[in-house]
């Protein structure tokens, strides 16, 4: 059990990740291909056409080095996942690549030291890299690289779409309940009871926030259980699962044309789309649209079978937002990847 304490100061500082994290996405997703995962259609095709990638673009190399500093349970070091990945890719690289060497060394001891019998002790390049190689640096970063780009990036914006909509369930929780509700709303792996965040956790372990606050990072590649940094000194911070079956959110509708989408959808199952570029439950679109509940509902459920939309229960309440698909058409134009 891991036990995150707060002040009356931490609690004015909880924040939610803005954007998906490139460098967590890719360590967990890097931890995915190495166990089976049960219940979770998404990613069980993930991995499969994760597995295929691999092998077609030759980054089979780049992730068995990734894997050698990843058990797919357990411990894996800090310097893997900085603060600083929160600005992008090549921040978060820039980032690994200025690890300081007596951090490197300790955190490729620990993660030695802490090694299950049955498994082979770390390969020389690691214990390289914890002398200080800047050659073993370089091609460690360069495996992070070819792994996000080729593995992670190609389902970037499916990723993407799951943590939207987990925010969106997020935001309205505070807005709606509080930071108490905020906090709450992460069961059943997270219980909260004030002061303290009861966190289920493989090893028994108290977190003292002492007024630095906690970054709350949904992440798509998450599994089993929220995962915390090892060292109590970095800032803290929660990377907890997001739910599979979550909504999405859209982002810029700049491009919107109303006309072209009403000669093709017809004028009120455009409006619906439109009305669903922010998260809705039933009575709001109903609101928006000035339309009776029914009427709302019976248009999202025509979106919904056309993979237009996504509805899903909070609560008492549905809540329903636009799919990547129903952004793109929104837009008149699809998401790129992130870089």
């Amino acid at each position: 059990m891991l036990r995150v304490h707060f002040t009356a100061e931490d609690l004015a500082r909880v924040t939610v990740a803005t954007e998906l994290d490139p460098l967590w996405e890719t360590m967990l997703g890097v931890q995915q291909l190495g166990q089976a995962v049960h219940g979770v259609p998404a990613l069980q095709s993930w991995r499969r056409r994760a597995r295929s990638v691999i092998g077609q673009a030759g980054a089979a190399a780049a992730v068995r080095m990734l894997g050698a500093l990843l058990p797919t349970r357990g411990y894996f070091p800090d310097f893997l996942t900085p603060d600083a990945a929160e600005h992008g890719l090549k921040s978060g690289l820039d980032a690994i690549r200025g690890t300081p060497p007596g951090r490197l060394r300790l955190e490729l001891g620990q993660l030695a030291g802490g090694a299950r019998p049955q498994r082979r002790p770390p390969p020389v390049w690691v214990r390289n890299l914890a002398c200080g190689d800047s050659e073993g640096m370089t091609d460690l970063t360069d495996a992070i690289r070819a792994v996000h780009e080729r593995v992670i990036a190609p389902d970037w914006t499916e990723a993407e779409a799951r943590v939207e909509g987990d925010r969106a369930r997020r935001a309205r929780t505070l807005r709606d309940a509080g930071l108490h509700g905020l906090l709450g709303s992460l069961s059943p792996l997270v219980r909260w009871e004030p002061p303290v965040l009861h966190v289920d956790y493989p090893v028994d372990r108290d977190l003292r926030l002492a007024g630095r606050g906690l970054r709350l990072i949904p992440s798509y590649f998450c599994r089993r259980a929220p995962i915390a940094l090892a060292d109590p000194q970095l800032r803290p911070v929660l990377v907890y699962p997001v739910d599979h079956g979550a909504v999405r959110a859209t982002r810029d509708i700049s491009g919107t044309t109303p006309q072209a989408l009403a000669a093709l959808l017809g004028r009120t199952r455009a409006r619906t789309l439109a009305a669903l570029h922010d998260a809705a439950t039933t009575g709001e679109l109903a609101r928006r649209l000035r339309v009776s509940p029914a009427s709302a509902s019976q248009h999202v459920h025509v979106l919904v079978a056309a993979n237009l939309a996504r509805s899903q229960r909070v609560g008492s309440q549905v809540l329903h937002t636009l799919t990547p698909l129903g952004a793109a058409l929104l837009s008149g134009s699809c998401p790129p990847p992130e870089p």
